[in-house]
């Protein structure tokens, strides 16, 4: 079923009683957290209609409403030739959770955690607040992307590190890595016997390359991996808090889930609902919505290009999520000039950790209109800014 994404208005979105339109001023417009503006896809809603009528509100099992795990299985080893049991996946109620359980469940207060950065701002959070150090890596930035640092990676690691972090697609470059890379990757896991979480959830959504889970490049590396993913992302679902952790090594899932208990529930039937519906029924929405994202993503090359010189962005090979650079402007806040400026909200580079200051993240999975109106906003401010009209105190970074 086809939608026309360029009929939505500004009008009609801010009328969504969600966080992305509501925490910001209503003059601003917000292109921040990571949920799509699109209508969800009409089998999923119609799924959730028929199950409401039901009346069954009750616990679903633990492993799942009836179909479920089979679905992921079968998606998995069609899309990306990865055969699992339904013994490997374990359903939680977010990836953030996930991240957190995972620090906790594969290493010990005091231990470290590579993360190869930037990347996203809970990554940090899962290692520092749970009494971790991380290590961050900055990535490579080259003529041809973001590369990450093998050498670094290695050099980096000491007696007392335990894990390391990806994330692929990644959040917020928009990197699709390779097969060549991972498996220089997992050369370095293998070579420190590191344990891998990686957050796959973007995993459905790329325009350049071929997504390859981590976890799927050896029986070895599947024993020393744990994999996050799920549908919210990829469907416009993340309010209903569904998704999806996948281990090979039993002992380590028996692991998993003792840690969880009591502390992270699984996800409710409606969101469970959801997902079946998404994996089953949705995937001609999918592919009208990942055209539209990948115009979106090239009208924002083009508009950069011709409007915004002194600002660089290289179009993601993945994810609905830009980053531009700021660095050559001169601004040392790009967020909070952008917010303050042009009344346009867009997630600090800063946030990311090491390698994301003077970036900003810009989520493009909204209607044409609606970009077109919020980097033309940017624009004329960067415009003002140059020449002279807006306060150098606010904007320009300090010596």
């Amino acid at each position: 079923m086809h939608f026309d994404f360029d009929s939505l208005t500004e009008q009609q979105l801010r009328t969504k009683a969600c966080a992305k339109w509501q925490h910001f001023d209503a003059d601003v417009l917000p292109l921040w957290v990571a949920d799509m503006d699109f209508p969800v896809a009409e089998p999923i809603k119609a799924a959730i209609r028929e199950h409401l009528d039901t009346n069954n509100f009750g616990y679903p099992e633990a492993h799942g409403l009836p179909g479920l795990k089979d679905s992921v299985i079968n998606r998995l080893r069609n899309r990306y030739n990865w055969t699992l049991e339904a013994d490997d996946i374990e359903l939680v109620n977010g990836i953030v959770p996930g991240l957190f359980l995972n620090v906790q469940a594969l290493s010990s207060a005091g231990e470290s955690v590579l993360i190869p950065s930037p990347v996203y701002g809970p990554f940090t959070m899962a290692v520092t607040e749970q009494n971790r150090t991380p290590i961050h890596v900055p990535l490579n930035e080259t003529a041809d992307g973001w590369q990450l640092d093998f050498e670094a990676l290695d050099s980096s690691v000491t007696p007392e590190t335990r894990v390391l972090m990806l994330c692929n697609p990644h959040n917020p470059l928009g990197r699709v890595f390779t097969r060549d890379e991972l498996e220089k990757l997992a050369a370095l896991v293998l070579k420190h016997r590191l344990w891998v979480v990686s957050d796959e959830l973007h995993s459905d959504l790329v325009f350049d390359g071929q997504h390859i889970p981590f976890a799927s490049l050896s029986d070895e590396i599947a024993q020393r991996t744990v994999t996050l993913f799920g549908p919210t992302k990829t469907f416009n679902i993340a309010g209903l808090k569904v998704g999806f952790m996948v281990t090979q090594n039993k002992a380590l899932m028996a692991r998993l889930k003792k840690l969880s208990g009591g502390m992270m529930g699984k996800p409710n039937v409606l969101g469970q609902t959801a997902a079946l519906a998404a994996y089953e029924q949705a995937g001609e929405w999918l592919d009208g919505t990942l055209a539209y994202l990948d115009a979106n993503r090239q009208f924002i090359a083009e508009f950069v290009r011709e409007h915004m010189q002194d600002v660089r962005y290289r179009a993601p090979e993945g994810t609905y999520l830009g980053f531009l650079d700021f660095r050559q402007t001169g601004i040392a806040e790009p967020a909070t000039f952008a917010l303050e400026h042009a009344k346009v909200a867009m997630n600090d580079g800063a946030w990311f950790g090491p390698g994301g200051e003077g970036f900003v993240r810009i989520n493009f999975a909204t209607s044409r209109g609606v970009l077109s109106d919020a980097l033309t906003r940017i624009a004329e401010a960067l415009r003002r800014y140059k020449a002279g009209e807006i306060d150098v105190q606010s904007a320009t970074q300090a010596a």
